[in-house]
């Protein structure tokens, strides 16, 4: 094994270690959201490396909650988030129209956790990234959270979609002190937007740029799932890096 790919190991173990460690000292209502017994072993299998309970407490939803859970894949952050904001609260999954003609079918794959037992509280829902949410409900969700998708937004497939735009839609949509959750793969500093379709990472100054120039105020960031070892050059599915990636999530207020 190279010196390089024995330091990804190394740090994937210890991004590992961590999470167990700091599982007992998370907020109760999302460490019982995270270890619901119903949750396909295929979410299970990911939260080493997602570390959903440090995740889910960073970005403050909480029972009761209203949420948009953009670009939902598989329904692994879905499922968290409709445990935890429970009957009186309501989970979004958003497939952008752009996303919703893959041949992987994602609308129908977030539709069918709305059929799920205990998951009646989510609804599936789809528009074209950049469309303005009608005024009745502007103000109404408490957290909107999009994981390891921020930068695909920038690419071709999107046809042009305005990323601005798109950030100012998630600012209308949230009510005054609610959250906007960023989590992605990080680039090399300086970057920019160079690397969102050949390597999928985008430079975390970007971002943060581009969010609070829709009115946004940067409320917090966590390197819960930072890894030194990844020096950001290789594409974010190559064997070597993937799901070890070094990879930033930041959290956005609007005042």
């Amino acid at each position: 094994m190279s010196s390089r790919l024995f330091a990804l190991a190394t740090a994937a173990a210890l991004m590992s270690s961590l999470a167990v460690a700091q599982t007992p000292a998370a907020n109760a209502a999302v460490a019982a959201a995270v270890a619901d017994a119903t949750r396909p072993a295929k979410d299970v299998q990911q939260d080493a490396t997602r570390r959903p309970v440090d995740l889910v407490e960073f970005s403050k939803v909480k029972p009761g909650d209203k949420v948009i859970d953009a670009v939902p894949g598989g329904g692994y952050w879905t499922r968290i988030f409709s445990t935890l904001v429970g009957p009186k609260g309501k989970v979004y999954a958003y497939v952008p129209a752009e996303f919703a003609v893959f041949k992987s079918n994602p609308s129908a794959t977030a539709r069918a956790i709305t059929s799920e037992p205990g998951h009646g509280n989510v609804e599936q829902t789809s528009s074209p990234l950049a469309e303005q949410p009608p005024a009745a409900i502007h103000n109404t969700l408490d957290v909107f959270w999009t994981f390891e998708n921020y930068h695909d937004f920038h690419d071709s497939f999107m046809k042009g979609a305005d990323v601005n735009a798109y950030n100012k839609a998630v600012f209308s949509l949230l009510k005054p002190g609610g959250y906007y959750i960023v989590a992605d793969h990080s680039a090399v500093t300086g970057s920019g937007l160079k690397n969102t379709e050949d390597l999928h990472r985008i430079d975390r100054a970007t971002v943060k740029a581009e969010v609070e120039k829709a009115g946004f105020v940067l409320d917090g960031e966590t390197d819960a799932l930072a890894n030194p070892a990844d020096d950001r050059t290789l594409k974010v599915f190559d064997p070597a890096i993937r799901g070890k990636t070094d990879r930033f999530v930041l959290r956005f207020r609007k005042p």
